[in-house]
């Protein structure tokens, strides 16, 4: 078998897997953010509708958008709800089987949203909103751990990034339906908002034909055979000894220790200082305010001058934009490394929020200002598919072993939805507060995020853990403090495949 035959069989086999896991994963994640957009106004005019045929009265605006906002915001509690179930779910069932078993929370909130209207009951949606966040929070987590355990070495970035590739398609598919002419009209959005069932049903049928991730099959399940099967067919090559004795020799490590439970990866000292990385990185992809663009894209574009009736597709521009940074930065990734994408994206970022501030100030005052703060929120949206929404979710897989990922991913999700939580909530009245200086806050979040990720984040790209241990030790004993340590140190990448006739 020649080198290329090698490259291509194992790029095949894993792009195949990666669209089957995506489907059902992160690109639900971003098609459910972007679909609650479209049908704002017909929603709460059936809240308001429903409220009046029960009680005989109308409800106030205010109390209507409150509501409204509680159903777009339980979205974000399910979603904290689903990160706490992930590791679990990931230990017990697999990676592979975790993403199957995901699709339940799925088809229960399609049938919900799909029948709220005839019942007459808008806690149907919130109910259903919960556990669609359910299905997204688990997918966050396990999907980056399954694809960081089933890449080889030299394509662990690229496909890892996939996951924040497929959630800006999700985004820019979910504007497209959301589309008055799809099914963004009034009859329609309770089937707008039932139409994540069919990539949820895509993934169901076409998954179980795809392995579980090697590492699981040998380290939590012991099964040799098992891995050896999996790595064969990911990796295109008859053998692979070397990488089977690396992943052995991390099973040798962790003895009969089992996977680590979220209150004793807290507990244990020796793994403060990537978790405080992983808390941090994973708080300021949220607290950014990039996602709440697309939960209140009409806000900010209505904030910004530009007509009623063209928002819908500029809309769609935003979900476009970050659909394309995501792809060149998967481009990028092993090229140019993590930290400095992720410190760029929040600096650039950064720029662009005061672009937008200064644009809205000026707006009446200065022709051309509303297309100008279009151009920044495009911008905005841009610096962020560029590292911090590809980046992030890589952390934990390189920065944890296999008995600590997948706690860590219950940290790292926890963070994410509990601050995705907060800005949902807090974002109509930072709008109604601050008006023109809206974005002057996340900002400040995302300088604050650039100098911490540039000052103690290490390059992990093609490193293993040992090696990125090493370079925190080195810094440790420079600063004369104790020597950093994780219980197990071996690495965690694969090699590249040898071509040998038996295991």
């Amino acid at each position: 078998m020649n080198e290329t035959t090698k490259q291509g069989g194992c790029t095949r086999t894993l792009a195949l897997t990666v669209c089957s896991a995506a489907i059902g994963g992160t690109f639900q994640y971003g098609y459910n953010i972007s679909i609650i957009n479209a049908p704002t106004s017909y929603v709460q005019k059936f809240i308001n509708e429903t409220c009046n045929e029960r009680w005989g009265t109308a409800l106030e605006p205010s109390q209507v958008t409150l509501i409204w906002t509680f159903i777009v915001s339980t979205y974000s509690l399910g979603g904290l709800l689903g990160s706490l179930l992930a590791g679990p779910m990931a230990i017990k069932f697999g990676r592979k089987g975790s993403l199957l078993l995901n699709n339940t929370f799925l088809f229960l909130s399609a049938v919900l949203a799909l029948s709220s209207r005839s019942a007459g009951s808008f806690e149907m949606i919130l109910l259903a909103r919960l556990l669609v966040g359910v299905n997204a929070g688990v997918s966050m987590n396990v999907q980056p751990m399954y694809f960081g355990e089933s890449a080889p070495k030299n394509l662990r970035g690229a496909v890892a990034f996939s996951s924040a590739v497929f959630t800006a398609l999700g985004i820019l598919m979910g504007q497209i339906m959301g589309l008055t002419e799809v099914l963004g009209s009034e009859s329609l959005w309770p089937y707008l908002l039932a139409s994540n069932a069919l990539p949820g049903l895509v993934q169901l049928i076409t998954l179980p034909w795809f392995p579980e991730s090697p590492r699981y099959l040998l380290i939590d399940r012991g099964d040799r055979e098992a891995c050896g099967q999996a790595l064969r067919r990911l990796r295109a090559c008859s053998v692979f000894t070397e990488e089977m004795e690396e992943i052995l020799q991390e099973q040798a490590g962790a003895g009969d220790a089992h996977a680590k439970t979220l209150w004793e990866l807290i507990r244990d000292r020796s793994l403060r200082r990537p978790l405080c990385l992983v808390m941090v990185a994973s708080s300021a992809m949220m607290l950014c305010g990039n996602d709440s663009i697309y939960f209140y894209a009409s806000y900010i574009f209505q904030e910004a001058g530009i007509p009623t009736d063209k928002i819908q597709y500029i809309t769609i521009g935003t979900g476009a934009c970050e659909f394309t940074s995501a792809l060149v930065c998967n481009l990028l990734i092993e090229r140019v490394g993590r930290r400095l994408l992720l410190a760029g994206g929040y600096l650039f970022m950064a720029c662009w929020a005061v672009v937008f501030t200064v644009a809205l100030s000026l707006e009446g005052k200065v022709a051309g200002m509303p297309y100008l703060s279009m151009a920044c929120v495009f911008a905005y949206i841009l610096s962020f598919g560029m590292g911090p929404a590809g980046v992030t979710g890589i952390l934990p897989a390189e920065l944890f072993d296999q008995l600590t990922r997948p706690a860590a991913y219950m940290v790292a999700g926890s963070m994410m939805w509990l601050n995705l939580f907060v800005v949902g909530m807090a974002f109509p009245f930072i709008v109604n507060g601050l008006g023109q200086f809206c974005f002057l806050p996340f900002g400040a979040v995302c300088v604050a995020s650039c100098l911490f990720i540039s000052f103690t984040l290490p390059e992990t790209k093609g490193r293993t853990l040992a090696e990125i241990t090493e370079e925190w030790n080195k810094k440790d004993t420079a600063n004369g403090r104790p020597k950093y340590s994780q219980q197990s140190q071996s690495p965690t990448d694969p090699p590249e495949c040898l071509e040998i006739e038996k295991i």
